[in-house]
């Protein structure tokens, strides 16, 4: 074949190709069988291979995978990927609605309503219409770089059609359809190899593969529904109009999505779709509700993450029934006696289940749970598993004996009592092994005293090795005791005694939080700091001292005096102290009066992007501002990041100004 004929044959497979992949990918009306497009894709491969000029990075052959690679780089979005608040039902709907009208007021507000798709969020750009780069959601801010897996999704176009922006990024998701997900799976286990769980874990896991070629082998799809950095603007109005210029480049997109006038008729289709989706071929666990008007998105703005433009209509969670074989207990870092199910496994909310928390001794009586029971198991997302009750028509016929908390320690034999009035029983033995790893764990973690490398592993070899006895006892360990603990180097041994001795200069309040006292969080440990010169007057307090510190309560009061009453407690402060821990306040009556922040309260609700939510409350105390614990009427900002709870209901009832972390910042 000449050159020439070369070139133009090479054409027109392209074009046959791109034709075919649209049908089947944005059509869903494939006019040929996988077959004969793989016949063209080999003639094209081929015509490519003898004519390596004619090869270019938007051909069809390039999604065959290229190299494997080691480890993925960062992918930076330019413009936050949002996450969205929810609303469980029609009255959390309409609620959300209520606020759009207050911020709107006398504006006519259309909404548009898109399936929401069980898959996992990707972004996607484009550089003068041909595929650049594309990453995960990542925190919003920063997800992983998987270029080179997502050039082989077929559902994805390579170059894009008509006039697109120089710089274009599309934002959708990627999954699986349930029946292609079956068929993947059988081949595997007619080949002997290991099958997948569920259709959105394996998208996933196909998208985070370090050779492209296993993720060319998936089945998989994607759906466009959002715009990211696009230079020069593009020139829609609406989220309706966003969703037909997609269409019109090339994207697959969701072909349910529908607007509204009425919002009335919008509650109604997303109440509908709850027992529609049982008809669809790929998972759905929701609507996502937005505003149609881009303008009006730009006014309403954000509250942390979170679009106020925008919200998830969820439906109720994910429910199984499986047997609960046994009722057992843990301890925890302050002697807390923890019950919880170990159940008969169970595939629920996508994932197999066979333990959940029971919280408590009142919770197992009030839900009547009995070793036995057939029961009925929550799942909905990442959230923990839920033991719902039992089924009692099963249960007739049967005896069951009620469970019953034990009276002696799992971990150690010592009594368990429960105070009058508590919720909770405890291990009376403050030396109990389990009490202390829990303690050290709690000493050590990123919201405490942050020291790298000391886990839960470590901290669990430890106690066993009887090389700490308590939290004081971490600082005089040496690398050639820790690198004899088992699968630990001499590298790593001392990385982590170093990492201990760094501790010691970390703020008092963080020494505080990680003390463990009883009732003492992190807000409460900055409290604590900010209005006693040393850990010494804070010892010193009685009850009623302690009360006159702001946001703290009786109960705070009489649990941080018991600590210090405690002369076990006592010595462990005396290591400390040897050790050069820092267990010096920080005096903030000068921040108080001329920071500023001065007087302001804060309150803190969900997850913020660059600080944790005790680096913002440290922050904010320093410039003499007070966080507080819940939402008032005498509250003058609550801060909202990701996924906020319903601190942030109760600032929008009440007017409170809410802003996110951005704001936080440009009033630090």
């Amino acid at each position: 074949m000449t050159a020439a004929a070369a070139k133009k044959r090479a054409a027109e497979l392209r074009a046959q190709l791109e034709r075919w992949s649209k049908e089947y990918y944005v059509l869903d009306a494939p006019s040929v069988s996988d077959a004969e497009y793989d016949v063209a894709l080999r003639a094209l491969a081929e015509i490519e291979a003898q004519h390596p000029e004619l090869a270019s990075p938007d051909s069809p052959t390039q999604r065959v995978g290229g190299e494997a690679s080691s480890v993925f780089a960062p992918y930076r979005h330019r413009t936050p990927m949002l996450s969205l608040g929810n609303a469980f039902g029609a009255d959390e709907l309409r609620a959300w609605h209520t606020r759009l009208l207050r911020q709107l007021p006398d504006e006519d507000i259309a909404f548009v309503a898109e399936l929401k798709i069980d898959g996992l969020a990707i972004a996607i750009r484009y550089r003068d219409g041909l595929f650049a780069d594309g990453g995960t959601r990542g925190d919003g801010s920063t997800g992983e770089d998987v270029s080179h897996n997502l050039r082989t999704v077929r559902a994805i176009p390579l170059r894009l059609l008509g006039r697109p922006p120089a710089q274009f990024e599309a934002r959708g998701e990627l999954y699986m359809r349930r029946s292609e997900f079956e068929r993947f799976n059988a081949r595997r286990a007619a080949a002997g190899e290991q099958t997948y769980v569920n259709p959105r874990n394996s998208a996933s896991g196909a998208v985070r593969q370090l050779d492209p070629k296993v993720t060319a082998s998936r089945p998989l799809r994607f759906y466009a529904y959002a715009l990211g950095e696009c230079v020069p603007a593009l020139d829609v109005a609406t989220q309706w109009d966003l969703l037909a210029r997609l269409r019109e480049f090339g994207f697959p997109v969701n072909e349910h999505a529908k607007r509204f006038e009425d919002f009335d008729a919008l509650v109604a289709h997303c109440e509908a779709w709850e027992t529609k989706r049982e008809g669809l071929d790929y998972a759905i666990d929701g609507l996502v509700i937005k505003v149609d008007s881009l303008a009006q998105q730009r006014r309403l703005g954000f509250v942390g993450k979170d679009p106020r433009w925008a919200i998830a209509f969820k439906y109720k969670p994910e429910e199984a029934t499986t047997k609960l074989l046994s009722i057992e207990v843990n301890v925890g870092r302050t002697g807390s006696i923890n019950p919880y199910a170990v159940l008969e496994p169970v595939f629920v909310g996508g994932v197999t289940v066979s333990t959940a928390t029971l919280h408590n001794d009142d919770l197992v009586r009030a839900k009547d749970l009995r070793p036995g029971d057939t029961v009925i198991v929550r799942r909905a997302g990442e959230v923990i598993p839920e033991v719902v009750g039992p089924v009692l028509e099963d249960r007739k016929g049967r005896r069951l004996r009620t469970w019953t908390m034990p009276t002696v320690c799992p971990a150690c034999g010592s009594p368990i009592e429960r105070a009058q009035g508590e919720a909770m029983a405890y291990c009376t033995n403050a030396a109990c092994p389990a009490q202390r790893k829990e303690r050290i764990r709690h000493f050590a973690s990123r919201e405490a005293m942050d020291i790298e490398g000391l886990g839960d592993k470590i901290a669990e070899q430890l106690v066993d090795a009887d090389l700490v006895h308590d939290i004081g006892d971490l600082f005089s360990l040496t690398a050639e005791q820790v690198g004899g603990l088992p699968r630990s180097g001499e590298k790593s041994a001392a990385n982590l005694v170093r990492n201990i001795a760094s501790s010691t200069s970390r703020p008092f309040w963080r020494v505080l939080f990680g003390l463990g006292i009883r009732f003492v969080g992190s807000q409460t440990a900055q409290q604590l700091a900010g209005d006693f010169a040393d850990i010494d007057a804070l010892a010193a307090a009685d009850e009623s001292e302690l009360i006159e510190v702001e946001q703290i309560g009786p109960k705070i009061a009489a649990g941080v005096a018991q600590f210090f009453r405690e002369p076990h407690n006592l010595k462990v402060v005396e290591k400390l102290r040897r050790a050069g821990v820092n267990l010096r306040g920080e005096p903030r009556s000068k921040a108080a009066a001329t920071g500023k922040l001065a007087g302001k309260a804060f309150v803190l609700t969900g997850t913020l992007a660059e600080m944790t939510r005790e680096e913002a409350a440290a922050a904010i105390v320093a410039a003499g501002g007070k966080v507080v614990g819940s939402v008032s009427k005498k509250t003058d900002f609550v801060v909202a990041g990701d996924k906020p709870g319903s601190k942030l209901t109760k600032a929008e009832a009440l007017g409170v100004p809410v802003i996110g972390e951005d704001e936080l910042r440009n009033m630090l």
